[in-house]
């Protein structure tokens, strides 16, 4: 192996000019990616005083980089730059392609799990030492670093207020929702990452603490190999990893290469990559599990017009949540509703003009009216006994499979009622389903119409943000990825730290459970090397 490439420690994020062709880099940890997990874990893992290099497959883009400009910020945030959709094309995968991850253009919602998921992973999956116990220091510890707080009335844009009462009037059950943010110039930005470095992100937060005691952070370095070799021990050693060096402009390799060395590699690609990269690295036919048991947090969305101003796309996208439905009812084994979370939706105007449904004059429309125009949506769920599962492709290519089971079906039209009685009752004088099948409303009475609304591929306009699953925690290795110290099973040293653990969803914004989760991660990875 070839003499280890120096570089200065000046807590710098590295960029793809700063490297060297076929380089090699030491460290006792490699983490790959940059997101709630890797961010964290790596942070988590310099607190303890060890040598961390973080890679990150996407660019390093800081406030001074970001322009509010809705679709150049797509392109540089966005993975895939926001065009990936499942394999039937009908649902926008949201996940991020750069420095921070998901957390440079999330809403910034922060909620704890839920009690009955972490019982559920605990009883039915096999999960130890990630019960309430385990999981409350770390929340306290993160919901303090990131100013985890309750919206407050200044932060409710017209939607939201409009949205609180008519929870008020329906009696439905809401909230404040929890959101990571200091002093927020209520811009409606969030999604285009902060201009003002106000939204808790972990480019604010946990990267730069990590880099202050000594992390050191690659960017535009994509994980392509890992390193090992089989030996005949019980459990494999990963020795490090091979990195590609990535044209950021083209979003391609751009033919260099260098190597990171490591005693311990933690991979926290997120949901929709962690689980495709150890398949591309050959692990399913040692883990049947791998890439199944996927979630995704589909979303409906309703847009309505009013009489008065809105401007959803100003202040934070969503101060109020409705759980009222958030568990599903059954009677008698049957479903009859629930199984969502309801808040305001916050789309700026290209999104807008992307999702509402119609053409020509049908179009324009709502569009002449877009500042009237407000809406929510649903954060669905998933249904454990109808998940989808991550593949690969004949070419190769990444395939997020995520069939449509009855069940699934039933809470997304449940959700989408829903959203149409909530939107009517907030003063809404026309309602529009987002989706191909356009189906327009006028009044409350006209909701029969939806019942022959169709739940198929480009009929409705759906957004998956929260993915997880595909490398899920459990003990036994036909049925898990990672045992419960995150550990892949049959390794030793390789440990997976994001939301593809998840048994299965979590329900509500995971990027609270991943940190939390990686803080174990980390506690688990620094008794590996204590070793």
């Amino acid at each position: 192996m070839r003499q280890e490439t120096k570089m200065k420690m000046d807590n710098k994020i590295y960029e793809e000019q700063d490297y060297e062709n076929g380089a090699l880099y030491k460290t006792q940890v490699c983490v790959i990616g940059t997101g709630c997990g890797g961010a964290t874990v790596a942070k988590r893992l310099t607190d303890f005083g060890f040598d961390v290099i973080l890679l990150e497959q996407g660019g390093y883009y800081p406030a001074t980089k970001m322009d509010q400009n809705e679709l150049n910020m797509a392109g540089k945030l966005f993975g895939a730059r926001g065009l990936a959709t499942g394999h039937d094309g009908g649902n926008v995968l949201m996940y991020g392609n750069n420095v921070g991850g998901a957390s440079v253009h999330y809403w910034a919602d922060s909620y704890r799990t839920p009690s009955e998921k972490i019982r559920s992973w605990e009883q039915e999956f096999g999960v130890k030492g990630h019960g309430v116990a385990a999981l409350n220091p770390a929340f306290d510890a993160i919901e303090k670093s990131l100013n985890v707080h309750r919206a407050e009335d200044e932060f409710f844009n017209p939607m939201n207020e409009k949205v609180r009462g008519a929870c008020a009037t329906l009696g439905w059950h809401g909230h404040r929702v929890p959101q990571a943010r200091k002093f927020c110039q209520k811009s409606g930005h969030c999604m285009q990452g902060c201009l003002y470095d106000a939204k808790q992100s972990q480019i604010v937060t946990h990267i730069p603490s990590a880099l202050k005691q000594g992390a050191r952070l690659f960017s535009d370095a994509r994980a392509a190999q890992l390193i090992y070799s089989d030996t005949k021990e019980l459990a494999r050693k990963a020795n490090g990893v091979s990195v590609e060096i990535m044209d950021r402009a083209r979003n391609r390799p751009s033919g260099k290469k260098f190597k990171i060395a490591a005693d311990v590699v933690v991979l926290a690609g997120g949901g929709f990559n962690s689980s495709f990269f150890l398949m591309q690295q050959g692990f399913k036919k040692d883990l049947p599990a791998l890439g199944k048991y996927f979630s995704m947090n589909p979303s409906t969305m309703v847009h309505s017009l009013f009489e008065e101003e809105i401007i959803q796309w100003r202040n934070i996208p969503a101060a109020w949540g409705v759980d009222e439905y958030r568990l599903r009812r059954f009677n008698k084994n049957q479903y009859v509703e629930g199984g969502y979370l309801l808040m305001p939706n916050q789309l700026q105007p290209a999104s807008l003009a992307a999702t509402i449904p119609g053409f020509g004059s049908d179009h324009r429309t709502w569009m002449d009216d877009l500042s009237k125009v407000g809406g929510t949506i649903a954060w669905m769920d998933d249904v454990e006994s109808e998940l989808g599962e991550i593949r690969i492709k004949s070419n190769g290519a990444r395939e997020v499979y995520y069939p449509y089971g009855e069940l699934t079906k039933k809470v997304l039209k449940d959700g989408i009622k829903k959203q149409v009685i909530l939107n009517f009752e907030a003063g809404a004088k026309k309602v529009l389903v987002a989706g191909l099948q356009g189906v327009s409303l006028n009044t409350i009475d006209e909701i029969q119409k939806l019942d022959d609304l169709n739940i198929e591929a480009g009929g409705l306009s759906m957004a998956s943000p929260h993915p997880g699953g595909g490398c899920r925690m459990g003990e036994d290795p036909n049925l898990s990825v990672v045992n419960s110290d995150h550990q892949v099973h049959g390794w030793d040293n390789l440990f997976v730290s994001d939301s593809s653990v998840f048994p299965s969803s979590s329900s509500l914004d995971p990027s609270l459970t991943i940190m939390a989760f990686s803080y174990i991660a980390a506690d688990r990875i620094k008794e590996r090397l204590s070793v």
